[in-house]
């Protein structure tokens, strides 16, 4: 297996009312890739023009950011023969590297659009080398920074421009490869895109990290059954296992994203977050997270724990006024 960074430019709707604009937000129109090999070494490289076969006019941002101009795409070729070429340059069994998570989904919901097999069928995995980077020299690891930010803190030399598929691919590169020198151990942050989640229990993904534990859960029919699950509501402490003994029980601001926190007595404080993510219909499935925390973060949480039960309880408040009235 090799590390590929992979770098994609695309083209959307000027309008946004073409019917396709909902299944392909998106439409891919340059990709730049270049092969890692021992030492995060440049062993290969891959880029081409795409030919657009959707969006035929270029959106005012687009041909600003990345310079190219629709005539210059009439010259590349189309997107099935171009995505051909690029899986006998690597195989989809390589992990992909890329500045940010979304260079996997659109490429995943360009494949499907254009009757290509996917990446794979379940959750992919890949690197984030943007999130490496915050790991690495952030102290709020939340923040995420541009790639030319971090070109410039790390002293690469520019010897090519930005926003084009394959100097964007070449800088991750080398951002990659200076974060591995300072810690190899950044490589065992996978990141994982969920365009295709898991369909059974076989398919969930456990990962577990050096402070923090991801769990993404298979497809269940109803947010009800999710929630119900006894794996997706138990909060371990994911360095030994143990149920914790909760302080704030589950409670959510949005019904999207559902947060409860807890102490191992051995390990110290944890936090836990679900976030429901919907698919057709009704089914969902879910993101979890447990990470260590400190009492600061910790009387945070259940400042919000207390403002949303005094808003949920005004709201039933005022509901029984209204019914009242009535």
């Amino acid at each position: 297996m090799s590390l590929i960074v992979l770098d994609l430019e695309w083209n959307q709707s000027s309008t946004g009312r073409e019917p396709e604009a909902a299944s392909l937000p998106f439409e891919i129109i340059e990709i730049g890739a270049v092969r890692l090999g021992d030492g995060c070494r440049m062993i290969g490289e891959f880029s081409e023009l795409i030919k657009p076969q959707v969006y035929t006019k270029m959106h005012t941002y687009t041909s600003k950011l990345i310079h190219l101009q629709m005539k210059q795409l009439e010259k590349g070729s189309p997107f099935q023969e171009v995505m051909e070429r690029f899986f006998q340059w690597c195989s989809r069994e390589d992990l992909i590297c890329t500045w940010g998570s979304s260079d996997v989904t659109e490429l995943q919901r360009n494949l499907l659009f254009f009757g290509l097999e996917p990446i794979g069928r379940g959750p992919v995995p890949y690197l984030d080398v943007q999130k490496l980077f915050s790991l690495a020299y952030e102290e709020d690891r939340k923040i995420r920074r541009n790639l030319e930010y971090a070109v410039d803190f790390l002293k690469i030399e520019k010897d090519i421009p930005f926003h084009r598929a394959f100097s964007d691919a070449y800088y991750t590169a080398a951002v990659l490869k200076a974060l591995v020198e300072k810690d190899a151990s950044l490589l065992d942050y996978i990141s994982y895109d969920v365009t295709f989640p898991p369909t059974g229990r076989e398919e969930e993904i456990h990962a577990r990290f050096r402070n923090y534990e991801k769990y993404i859960t298979r497809v269940f029919p109803t947010k009800e059954a999710l929630l119900s699950d006894r794996e997706v509501k138990a909060l371990p402490c994911f360095v030994c296992g143990k149920n914790l003994r909760l302080t704030i029980r589950w409670f959510s601001t949005n019904d999207r994203h559902y947060y409860a926190a807890g102490v191992c007595e051995k390990h110290g404080y944890m936090k836990g977050k679900i976030r429901v993510r919907h698919l057709e219909g009704d089914s969902v499935f879910a993101v979890k997270t447990t990470k260590l925390t400190d009492p600061t973060e910790m009387r945070d949480i259940e400042k919000k724990h207390n403002k949303t039960a005094m808003l949920r309880m005004r709201r039933r408040q005022g509901g029984s006024q209204e019914d009242q009235k009535s």
